[in-house]
């Protein structure tokens, strides 16, 4: 699945509350869940290896997942066809041959573990497909008045077939390291405790780092008089983030769900946004459209989801949108400083700035211009910065993208 939403969010969200009537009820089982499957699967119309992620909670307040490993899994059409799965990593298990869903066919999940549980999902067809019309960013305020970068989608389907959306991200910015120098120290950390400069042999100045979205991003036009997507804001980025420092990129993905998709995303959206998921009024565990063959009343988390995915990438930088404004801070404070270089007659003991060139905590950064100091004989001759603020790669990759448009 492509969603990128951490372990323990995946088991909170699985617990869930009602929707008010303008979407179709779900039903919830208040038995307490002590060891449940979880099942992560979506299919696209995109022709690629498609992924499938099982693991098994033993224990809400697990942080790390418990891989359900060695899993037979397979996806059936209406045709008969088999895709067949096998398992990349632990968990994670990938189609041995790329396709994609295709319209007016019908699929089903089926998963056997290696205990010989079996777990069928209902069966789905793939909803119609509309594109990104436009991706935008533009600057706005958020309720408290503060400014703020939004992410604009539009989006139009004359057959009016799509109606229900989820969207996801990847956003990929570029970071520069303010107090890069093209020189490394190297330090000894044993005597005669030497120190020598060495010019860099790799890129620290300029890196780039991608995320995901971690949250569930829906619309619907089912109350509107077209089905438009308009100016549908899927990512609002604040003016003091950093990474809107210099260049950014958003890749924004579209899916069409269908109302039974949309409306569990909907219900887990609103139970994982709640302050108290353990409170005393919690409702229970929501029921997706997977089930255990060998036991119907086994609880089982996850939904078998086929959708059609649209994608559109957009670059801007801060200075696009907001040419008068100073610009983010950086990731943080780079301060300067200048550790002492003595060492005791007859010590094995290491100074200050060796044990901190060597730790990697400290960079390199230029000469102390006061030095000597008579006010302060501790301070060195040489200028460090914390490791983030002189070496890029610290806070992401020196590669830059293959997408990328400078």
């Amino acid at each position: 699945m492509q969603n990128k939403i951490t372990y323990k969010n995946i088991i909170f969200i699985f617990l869930g509350l009602l929707l008010n009537q303008c979407v179709e009820p779900i039903d919830i089982d208040t038995t307490i869940l002590e060891d449940a499957i979880v099942i992560e699967a979506t299919i696209t119309n995109e022709y690629k290896y498609q992924k499938i992620r099982l693991t098994r909670s033993l224990n809400f307040t697990d942080d790390i997942p418990n891989n359900e490993t060695n899993a037979s899994v397979i996806i059936l059409d209406d045709l008969n066809k088999t895709y067949s799965f096998q398992e990349e990593s632990p968990g994670i298990y990938i189609s041995t041959n790329k396709f994609m869903a295709e319209p007016n066919k019908k699929y089903q999940l089926q998963i056997t573990t290696s205990s010989g549980k079996i777990y069928n999902s209902q069966v789905s067809e793939l909803p119609g497909t509309t594109t990104i019309d436009n991706l935008s960013a533009t600057n706005a305020t958020d309720n408290l008045g503060n400014k703020k970068i939004s992410i604009l989608v539009d989006s139009y389907d004359a057959s009016s077939n799509s109606i229900y959306y989820r969207y996801e991200y990847e956003e990929t910015y570029k970071i520069i390291a303010p107090n890069w120098t093209f020189m490394d120290m190297v330090a000894d950390l044993f005597p005669p405790f030497q120190i020598r400069f060495e010019k860099k042999t790799e890129e620290q100045q300029v890196c780039y780092q991608t995320e995901y979205s971690n949250s569930i991003i829906q619309t619907k036009t089912n109350d509107l008089s077209e089905d438009r997507v308009s100016k549908f804001e899927v990512r609002s980025i604040p003016i003091d983030n950093p990474i809107i420092s210099h260049r950014y990129s958003i890749l924004v993905k579209q899916y069409i769900q269908s109302l039974a998709s949309y409306t569990y995303y909907k219900t887990l959206n609103k139970q994982s946004s709640t302050e108290n998921l353990f409170s005393s009024n919690q409702p229970g565990f929501i029921r997706g459209n997977v089930f255990s063959v060998n036991n119907p009343n086994e609880l089982v988390i996850g939904y078998f989801e086929v959708t059609s995915v649209s994608s559109k990438r957009l670059f801007f930088n801060f200075k696009d949108i907001y040419p008068e404004e100073p610009g983010p801070p950086y990731f943080s404070e780079c301060n300067t400083s200048a550790p002492s270089t003595r060492t005791l007659p007859g010590e094995s003991d290491p100074s200050d700035l060796a044990i901190g060139i060597n730790d990697g905590s400290i960079k390199y950064y230029t000469r102390n211009p006061n030095y000597p100091n008579p006010l302060d004989l501790n301070a060195g001759p040489y200028l460090v910065v914390s490791s983030e603020c002189g070496d890029c790669t610290q806070l992401g990759s020196n590669i830059k993208p293959d997408f990328w448009e400078d």
